[in-house]
């Protein structure tokens, strides 16, 4: 069973019907240490502070809209992850949730691999010193470009996603004088209990090779009859912002059943195994994630109890913790532009960002929670929907929540748990500027990524 109903959508999960919201909380003014970062409080003045730095302060220096990311919450998480696996297993970081040369280093120091998936964040990598040999690339169509600088790189694996992709690296390492090492991205059947675009391992989707139908075991005989492939394994992914470990159950379950096909066949025991990541964060108060040591416990137990049965030495495990490390560390902080009450229905808040700072909302329907920052205060709850500027209906920020009826235009209201998919995700539509990422820690603030000017937009406008 889920431990909580699913942020990411209807699609596969128990949720609450169209319209339903729950009550009010008790505390309007109360910040819920579940989807905030941990050094987020208010001051003996009600203004919310992080990294000992207050909101006021980081909007009139950075300006609003603005990602503001907690780095001692980020390398806390990090290292939790590194020390619930161990020395017998890695942990790779799935940039694809967030990626930018400070979170590279901080990745670094604090002894994660990286995991990318496409030309730019292999660059981006690379640029900020992350070893080769601690990066993993994947991707379902990676170019002969992007494969050809991976390898003369000397990345320390690729995960093979198609059998033209299996052909493409070999004859690349071939050419360079390397065996490259690699994996090969198998679907195993599980529809993981999350919404139809992030759901990635049952077999009509885009992603890995089937197992069903002798497909994978057919991968894996061409990859070991070629001398530029060094074969370490089997990769699987399940989804995305996932609760419930059953799926991971059943896909080591059918992972292992090929390991052991491969010993029978081959002679040949791999000795790697990575079950992705997708392991789910908080976005309201109503969910309820594991900590990453009970999620290296059960994924731990699974693997080795389903190798005792195969007759199979326990493979080393690999993860892939990209929203579940970087999620939570951030929050999204608005100004209040205007303020619409729609009698009988709710109050529209409009934000100075929106769909373009956080398209999940209207891609997932996901859920998120809000609160004023700026400020406490006394009012009575008033039903609303947080709304961003952009010229489109589906342009929400948080669906349903509850904001103090006082609420004014010049607010500061803050959206937490935004630290993955959002600035990757971000665009320009209606030609928005994209928002600065600030990262904060012990009392200072600095950017790491800067805020997009006009003249970004105009330099890319050549006609």
């Amino acid at each position: 069973m889920s431990r909580s109903a699913h942020p990411a959508g209807p699609r596969h999960a128990d949720v609450l019907p169209e319209g339903h919201y729950s009550a009010p909380p008790a505390d309007l003014n109360a910040l819920d240490s579940k989807v905030w970062a941990q050094t987020v409080s208010r001051n003996a003045d009600g203004v919310v502070t992080v990294g000992g730095v207050d909101v006021k302060q980081l909007a009139e220096e950075f300006g609003t809209p603005a990602y503001v990311m907690d780095e001692t919450d980020f390398r806390e998480r990090a290292r939790a992850w590194r020390t619930a696996f161990g020395t017998d297993a890695d942990v790779f970081y799935a940039g694809k949730a967030f990626l930018s040369r400070a979170v590279v280093r901080w990745l670094n120091e604090e002894g994660l691999n990286l995991d990318v998936c496409s030309g730019g964040e292999l660059a981006t990598a690379l640029s900020a010193g992350m070893p080769a040999d601690r990066i993993a690339f994947h991707g379902n169509n990676k170019s002969t470009t992007e494969i050809r600088r991976a390898v003369e790189a000397g990345i320390g694996r690729i995960v093979l996603d198609s059998f033209q992709e299996i052909v493409r690296v070999a004859h690349i390492a071939q050419e360079l004088g390397v065996r490259q090492r690699v994996q090969i991205r198998v679907t195993v059947g599980v529809e993981a209990h999350t919404h139809e675009f992030i759901a990635t391992a049952h077999e009509d989707q885009k992603f890995g090779i089937p197992l069903a139908g002798g497909q994978a075991a057919e991968a894996v005989r061409r990859a070991l009859q070629l001398d530029g492939l060094e074969l370490i394994g089997i990769h699987s992914h399940i989804g995305s912002q996932i609760f419930d470990m059953s799926g991971f159950e059943v896909a080591a379950h059918r992972v292992v059943g090929l390991l052991k096909d491969i010993r029978d066949e081959h002679g040949v025991e791999l000795p790697e195994i990575d079950l992705g990541g997708g392991l789910g964060i908080a976005y309201t108060s109503g969910d309820d994630p594991r900590e990453p040591y009970e999620i290296a416990k059960a994924l731990t137990e699974i693997v080795t109890r389903e190798c005792e049965t195969a007759e199979l030495r326990t493979p080393r495990i690999s993860v892939e913790p990209g929203r579940a490390i970087v999620g939570p560390t951030a929050f999204t902080l608005y100004e209040v532009g205007t303020i619409k009450p729609l009698d009988g229905l709710r109050t529209y808040v409009s934000v100075d960002g929106g769909m373009s700072d956080n398209i999940r909302t209207a891609l997932y329907e996901a859920e998120y929670s809000v609160a004023l920052v700026s400020r406490t205060s006394d009012a009575e709850p008033m039903l609303v929907r947080v709304v961003g500027k952009h010229c489109e209906s589906g342009d929400i920020v948080v669906k349903d929540a509850f904001l103090p009826a006082d609420l004014a235009p010049g607010d500061l209201i803050a959206v937490p748990a935004t630290g993955a998919y959002c600035r990757s995700m971000a665009s320009n539509y209606n030609h928005v500027l994209r928002p600065p990422v600030v990262a904060v820690g012990d009392g200072e603030a600095r950017v790491i990524v800067r805020r997009e000017t006009e003249e970004d937009l105009l330099r890319l406008d050549v006609g």
